[in-house]
């Protein structure tokens, strides 16, 4: 009985053993609850955030798709506007266009010949201010270039041209020396035989000289300096072609139609066509012509070379007969 009792006196002594640890456990219990609960609620407010930005997002969509219907429908009523703009514009140009015809069809006979009267005066004018021109020019030639007849063989250039007949050019290296030995050198070369007039301006100048036909081409001499003077580009002037740089001259030539006094002293002019100029007056005009004329061959008087034959020339040539084309079985 005794031990019995010794016994239970010590297992007494258990719960006091044991109440520090069973308060730990508690403590880490209720801590890792405290986790839990946290963990939960950042999870829960992390769920209502991304809510929050998928509405966000949602309604920026909504505006961003509301803007560009706006933006689709302010650009379609932009267009309709232009539309509108564009057909008032066309009708009150169509009316106007209208009524100026109807205006033009009530003139009377009288201000059709006053109008012709004054064309008249105006080409008479400009024939004497021509005249004027040329009598100027002929005033200050003698004293400066021989008179053809006086000229030079060699410094007489005959253009044999695809419109039917020869064209008379007196050179003068007078007045431009590079220029005229530079066309000489060439013309007895033969480089401009066969080379076309690329650019023709009615009422201005046909232009030729380049062996590519393009206007940028020339000859494999090097450029010639500029030797401007006072000769005036009358008709009938031959004068050379040139880029933005005035030393830039070196194969190509133009032939001018009528008096062009802007290009004095701008542009070499070295001989002038003593006859023939009907021949250049008919090349084809364009920038290039659609079936351009052609210098059939250039010479110097000096050389006696002969006209070719032009209507050969004009004729097209004849279409060459393949091998194929010769071994074919004949039909019947």
């Amino acid at each position: 009985m005794p031990n019995i009792l010794k016994s239970l006196a010590a297992l007494s002594f258990i719960p006091m053993l044991l109440a520090p640890i069973v308060a730990q456990a508690q403590d880490a219990a209720q801590t890792q609850q405290s986790d839990i609960e946290a963990d939960q609620a950042a999870a829960r407010v992390a769920r209502e955030a991304e809510k929050e930005a998928a509405k966000v997002r949602k309604q920026q969509e909504k505006e961003a798709e509301r803007q560009r219907k706006d933006a689709e429908k302010a650009a379609e009523k932009a267009a309709e506007e232009a539309r509108k703009e564009e057909d008032r514009v066309a009708k009150a140009a169509a009316k106007a266009a209208k009524e100026a015809a109807e205006a033009q069809e009530d003139e009377s006979g009288d201000k059709e010949k006053e109008a012709r009267k004054a064309a008249r005066d105006a080409e008479k004018a400009a024939q004497e201010q021509r005249d004027n021109n040329a009598a100027d020019a002929s005033v200050v030639a003698p004293s400066i270039v021989a008179s053809p007849d006086k000229a030079d063989p060699d410094n007489i250039l005959y253009l044999d041209l695809s419109t039917g007949g020869r064209v008379t050019i007196q050179l003068y290296p007078e007045i431009a020396p590079n220029h005229v030995e530079r066309i000489k050198t060439l013309a007895r070369q033969g480089f401009y035989d066969g080379i076309i007039f690329h650019r023709v301006i009615e009422g201005f100048m046909a232009q030729t000289g380049d062996p590519t036909g393009t206007g940028t081409g020339g000859s494999d001499l090097p450029d010639v300096a500029a030797e401007f003077n006072k000769f005036p580009h009358l008709r009938g002037t031959v004068s050379m072609a040139r880029a933005q740089d005035p030393n830039s001259a070196n194969s190509q030539f133009f032939i001018v139609f009528y008096p062009r006094f802007s290009l004095d002293n701008s542009y070499t002019n070295f001989g002038r066509v003593i006859s023939g100029m009907q021949y250049v007056d008919v090349v084809p005009r364009g920038e290039p012509p659609a079936s351009p004329a052609r210098i059939l061959q250039a010479s110097l008087k000096s050389q006696n070379k002969p006209e070719p034959n032009y209507a050969a020339a004009a004729q097209p040539a004849e279409r060459a007969i393949s091998v194929d084309e010769l071994n074919a079985p004949i039909k019947n």
